[in-house]
């Protein structure tokens, strides 16, 4: 079925797999606009980052909170609430990303961040937070609009890498970025719908995880938020119930959960991310864990990502996971776009 062209373009109804295959061009767009509309701004004594955000506007700030953990000198956190934290004051820097702009956390989280004398850089596409940006004369990055946010991530990520680039607040050298978007055109090749699934990893293992339980574990501090993200994408792409965990935390507790009922548990199939950044200890726990568990589920993939740098490597694993996504709606008759729930949920919210 999914060597199926006309049957993945007719259930495809809303252009997933082309937002997918633009993801680097959305990359490059984002830099660009990035360098114009921060060029000439300063920002003096920053001791703590607070991204604020939700859902793939988030999920931006989650990996690159991720891929400075070992080299920012303050503290970067991410905000998913109306409030922001306590320590929030004039020495705080506060991103507050919202695609749409007018997510309602955002917009309140933004206003307490106002209260505090924050520094604030807002990015979005408009709304009500461009406004208030407008009005408070505060700096704002315009990304471009009409994409669903999940399908967005190249514009809620790369704003914060080049603005952090800028800022000296810990991410690497121009050439990363530039490597990083190389890698993802050759990756885009590898997956598209074009290539067989007996040569295509990504529409191989959605027929695995076709009629399973995916359980995406991720490794703290490297592939973790990844994980994150590919629970999402099966949720919203495939409109396939998923979970994560991440090494060592799951095994101090998930494990124990795999000597429960035989039969529920050969619906699950485990997919680890993997990093050559892992420590030896985290190494051997994956082999042991592995080892416990290959007999008790379906089937337990390991997925090692291409490229040297961390940002490569964390791209490498995005783009991977959102095509099997993608495939995996095709299996379950979904068009990949459509979120009909969220929308409902928001529509009775207004009430």
């Amino acid at each position: 079925m999914l060597d199926n062209l006309e049957k993945i373009k007719e259930l495809d109804k809303g252009g997933m797999f082309d937002l997918i295959y633009k993801f680097p061009d959305h990359c490059i767009e984002a830099v660009n606009i990035t360098k114009e509309s921060i060029s000439g701004l300063r920002f003096n004594n920053i001791m703590n980052v607070v991204i604020t955000g939700m859902g793939g506007s988030a999920i931006g700030g989650d990996l690159v909170r991720m891929l400075t953990t070992d080299r920012a000198q303050i503290p970067v956190i991410v905000n998913r609430d109306y409030k922001l934290p306590a320590f929030v004051d004039e020495k705080t820097l506060v991103v507050a990303s919202s695609y749409s702009g007018n997510t309602e956390e955002t917009l309140t989280a933004y206003d307490y961040a106002k209260t505090k004398k924050a520094k604030i850089i807002v990015i979005t596409t408009g709304g009500k937070l461009k406004e208030k940006a407008a009005q408070d004369e505060v700096p704002v990055i315009t990304i471009p609009g009409g994409l669903p946010p999940r399908a967005a991530l190249g514009f809620s990520l790369f704003p914060i890498l080049v603005l952090f680039k800028e800022l000296g607040i810990g991410f690497g050298k121009k050439s990363d970025i530039e490597t990083a978007v190389s890698l993802l055109k050759r990756v885009r090749e590898k997956y598209c719908p074009q290539v067989p699934e007996k040569d295509n990893p990504a529409k191989a293992l959605a027929g695995k995880l076709h009629g399973k339980l995916p359980l995406i574990y991720g490794t703290s501090n490297l592939t973790d938020i990844i994980a994150v993200r590919w629970k999402g994408q099966m949720n919203e792409n495939a409109k396939h119930p998923a979970f994560y965990n991440a090494f060592p935390e799951l095994n101090h507790n998930e494990i124990m959960g795999f000597e429960g009922d035989s039969k529920l548990l050969k619906t699950f199939e485990i997919i680890i991310l993997r990093s050559p950044n892992e420590s030896d200890r985290i190494k051997k726990r994956i082999d042991i864990t592995t080892d416990i568990l290959k007999e008790e589920v379906s089937g337990i993939t390991e997925i090692w990502p291409e490229g040297e740098s961390s940002l490569e490597q964390m791209l490498y694993h995005i783009m991977f996971g959102d095509y099997v996504s993608a495939y995996l709606a095709i299996l379950n008759n979904k068009d990949p776009k459509e979120i009909d729930f969220i929308d409902e949920l928001k529509e009775r919210m207004k009430d």
